[in-house]
């Protein structure tokens, strides 16, 4: 009985702490500060895209350059482009997003 006790309270242990994991699965969050943005050379306009600049994505050991792209247009939308926001010592990453 006691051995079934400790085993009960080992699960929901391991489940309380990759809970929180599962629910942000997403989420770069780092102490390494990213290079600074590189100067790209924004491609002519083309209808019905909006340019997203590149941004410094983390592969899980050091960052990694990715050049800017076009995105379809969504009327009525604006883009807000990837990119890294300091919170504190750390270092956030945002996906590149649609904002009404």
């Amino acid at each position: 009985m006691r051995m079934q006790i400790l085993c009960c309270g080992l699960i929901l242990a391991v489940a309380a702490v990759l809970a929180p994991t599962a629910s942000r699965a997403g989420e770069v969050i780092i102490s390494a500060a990213p290079p600074p943005v590189r100067v790209e050379v924004v491609p002519a306009a083309r209808a019905g895209y909006v340019w997203s600049p590149g941004y410094w994505r983390w592969n899980g050991y050091r960052h990694v350059w990715v050049g800017g792209y076009w995105v379809h247009a969504r009327p009525g939308w604006h883009w807000a482009p990837a990119g890294w926001v300091a919170y504190g010592p750390r270092w956030h990453y945002v996906r590149g997003h649609w904002v009404r």
